[in-house]
């Protein structure tokens, strides 16, 4: 086999780069100015507590190890190989989203939530189906990302949809049709969270705890309305139950040896490849 040069797919890595200093950094500022974004926003009954957007930063953090990853041999086959250009386009769309969220366009926000969504959701099946952890480097640099993505963008998206088409929580009492939707809402995301524990043996306990840390700042935040701050708490509940599956599963696949190569569908991205 050929040695690997940190110069292979070079374009594609100095693109990486690039999206992630130039585009990505709009998660940064999301924490880095709360007052501008998280109080002067619109105020909705599942609007969580400002802390559940913490998460940005971790993640963010994660991609920059993501980023310098790509320049190893391992990285290089999944991210460069892999992923491809799908990195960069997420980029852009996470920037646009962040930025028209940010100035209160709402609407065309859940739109680009969508399409945010569906960028991490292509990525997150490329990584999790076609190319199974070899080291803990892949387990942290590459799976921990995007699963966190992947369930925190899911949430977002619900966030969005209400800040688009739900009644301000400042001007209107939660009216029955406002509390059957955030319950619907809510079921949505616990249900999410019990998925990711269902999708392999072992679960996925990064996705599952991105949903029921924000499932608990919800409850944290919606104290108006006892119906939501009660459901809310329901389902941080039976989130977590989900959490302490796939920290049981994870477990139990560090007891028996991180990769399974005999797992069929996790099989090489491109056939006849090891």
């Amino acid at each position: 086999m050929a040695d690997h040069s940190w110069k292979d797919g070079i374009l594609l890595k100095i693109v990486n780069v690039l999206s992630y200093f130039l585009f990505l950094g709009s998660n940064v500022y999301t924490v880095a100015a709360p007052s501008d974004i998280y109080y002067t926003g619109k105020e909705t009954y599942i609007t969580p507590a400002p802390w559940a957007f913490l998460i940005w930063s971790l993640i963010h953090l994660l991609l920059l190890g993501t980023i310098i990853y790509q320049f190893f041999p391992g990285g290089k086959q999944v991210i460069i190989d892999g992923v491809s250009w799908r990195f960069p386009l997420l980029a852009v769309l996470n920037a646009i989203y962040v930025n028209v969220w940010a100035s209160h366009h709402y609407i065309v926000a859940f739109i680009f939530a969508l399409f945010v969504s569906s960028a991490v959701t292509h990525i997150y099946y490329i990584v999790k189906k076609h190319h199974s952890p070899q080291s803990s480097t892949d387990e942290i640099f590459v799976h921990l990302p995007f699963s966190l993505y992947h369930g925190w963008t899911t949430v977002l998206v619900i966030l969005t949809a209400f800040e688009a088409f739900g009644v301000n929580a400042l001007d209107h009492k939660a009216g029955i049709w406002t509390k059957v939707f955030v319950f619907l809402g809510l079921f949505f995301l616990e249900g999410t969270a019990a998925t990711y524990a269902f999708s392999t043996p072992e679960g996925d306990l990064p996705a599952s705890v991105a949903i029921a840390w924000s499932l608990f700042a919800i409850f944290a935040h919606q104290t108006s309305s006892g119906f939501v701050h009660w459901s809310s708490l329901a389902f941080s509940i039976l989130a977590l139950v989900w959490v302490v599956k796939g920290a049981a599963g994870l477990c139990g696949r560090a007891r028996s040896g991180v990769v399974r190569l005999e797992d069929p569908e996790r099989a090489p991205l491109i056939p006849g490849t090891t």
